[in-house]
């Protein structure tokens, strides 16, 4: 096969790989302080693909000014079926939270980033970078396979659990936790879209899926979003197909009449230390590509944000000055940002998730939990699983958590 002929290189100070939300935030905050951003993805339109079910509380929506056309709903209860068939409810009198349009964010983003001068170049992968003095070379292709190199300062590797750019952790001590996740865009009846709206639902418990949950998240009026995910220790190809769990999810809602508008997944990898690489040369990497999702709740979006505003500072400087030796802070200035409570959160949903095997303890510690929790608040909860607030809880969770039940 005959490859196309390279075609003149592009130039920039910075290119960021990778319109996601880490992505697409730090190419607007550069291009908002003048830097020459190219900001490019794989994908041909940024609506594709949109798997993530985008729920974060409300205060993240305000913090991250986040506009009215990327919000698909809003909610102010938690349902958390499970371990067995018994739902448990939690409500609140005002909004907790928000459930983003993830296609509608990600083009947001790009075009914020536009209109304060980026470039925006879809369809275009990432296949390899070298470094010499002045930078950086990326090689990337389209899906013609016509190639380009792109010329820059620096590379942001945005690319989220692949890592394209700056490469696979080797942490022994921190093995990579993998998650495979399923997941459906209906459209229902407006009574049954009723019946799930304003709250999160989520299914746990080895009945459901076994290392794993399922959930049903409100999108705009008339759709909802469904689906299941399973983690584990190491790499998630190996995962068993979720079909078997998708379908009784669907049937256990009412809902395999639905119709299906739209079908899609994706994988989670991250690690609970949180010590991947950062930096190599002149790569950078921010968001999954340093494991900022979340394994308690496969929650990525406002880590991402994140990550992405710690660093824009640092290669601000490093661009304008020239000085570079400032950027070896940015794990640590990571760290402090997402706080303490990460790796706990991190300890106690390997703890869980793994557990949940048929046969085994699993079911009975989240039992136990969950029963401790009945009398807690929705705004409670949401500090719990957003804030990672587990000493709110007390002598009910700390035997869990520490391994004690």
């Amino acid at each position: 096969m005959i490859q196309a002929p390279a075609q003149a290189a592009w130039h920039c100070q910075v290119l960021v790989v990778g319109a996601g939300p880490a992505g697409g935030e730090l190419a607007r905050n550069l291009a908002h302080s003048g830097l020459d951003v190219l900001l490019v993805d794989r994908l041909p339109d940024l609506g594709l693909s949109a798997f993530s079910s985008a729920a974060l509380p409300l205060e993240a929506v305000a913090e991250f000014c986040l506009p009215s056309q990327v919000v698909a709903s809003r909610w102010r209860g938690w349902q958390l079926v499970g371990p067995g068939d018994q739902p448990r409810e939690w409500w609140s009198a005002e909004p907790l939270g928000a459930v983003l349009d993830f296609g509608a964010l990600r083009q947001w983003l790009a075009s914020e980033a536009q209109g304060w001068g980026a470039r925006v170049e879809l369809g275009w992968r990432a296949m390899a970078c070298r470094q010499d003095r002045n930078g950086a070379i990326t090689e990337l292709v389209d899906g013609r396979g016509a190639r380009r190199q792109v010329r820059s300062g620096w590379v942001v590797d945005a690319t989220g659990e692949r890592r394209c750019l700056i490469g696979e952790p080797r942490l022994p001590r921190d093995p990579l936790v993998s998650g495979l996740g399923v997941e459906w865009l209906l459209q229902v009846e407006p009574q049954l879209w009723a019946t799930w709206a304003d709250r999160l639902s989520f299914f746990l418990g080895s009945r459901w899926v076994g290392q794993g949950y399922g959930w049903v998240f409100p999108m705009a009026h008339g759709r909802l979003k469904l689906g299941v995910c399973r983690l584990q220790g190491g790499e998630a190809d190996s995962l068993l197909p979720l079909g078997r769990e998708l379908g009784q999810l669907l049937r256990f809602c009412g809902l395999e009449q639905a119709q299906v508008l739209d079908r899609h997944g994706g994988r989670i990898r991250s690690t609970v230390g949180r010590r991947d690489v950062h930096c190599r040369g002149r790569i950078l990497a921010l968001g999954d590509a340093v494991s900022t999702a979340n394994l308690l709740g496969g929650e990525g979006i406002r880590h991402a944000f994140r990550s992405a505003r710690v660093l824009a500072p640092l290669l601000l400087q490093a661009c304008r000055r020239g000085d570079a030796s400032h950027l070896h802070t940015y794990p640590a200035l990571l760290r402090r940002s997402l706080g303490w409570r990460w790796s706990l959160s991190g300890r106690l949903a390997r703890r869980t998730w793994l557990g949940l095997a048929p046969g085994g303890r699993g079911d009975g510690r989240l039992e136990r939990l969950l029963r401790g929790l009945e009398t807690a608040r929705a705004e409670d909860l949401s500090a719990l699983l957003f804030h990672y607030r587990f000493e709110r809880y007390g002598l009910k969770a700390l035997p869990y958590l520490l391994g004690w039940r």
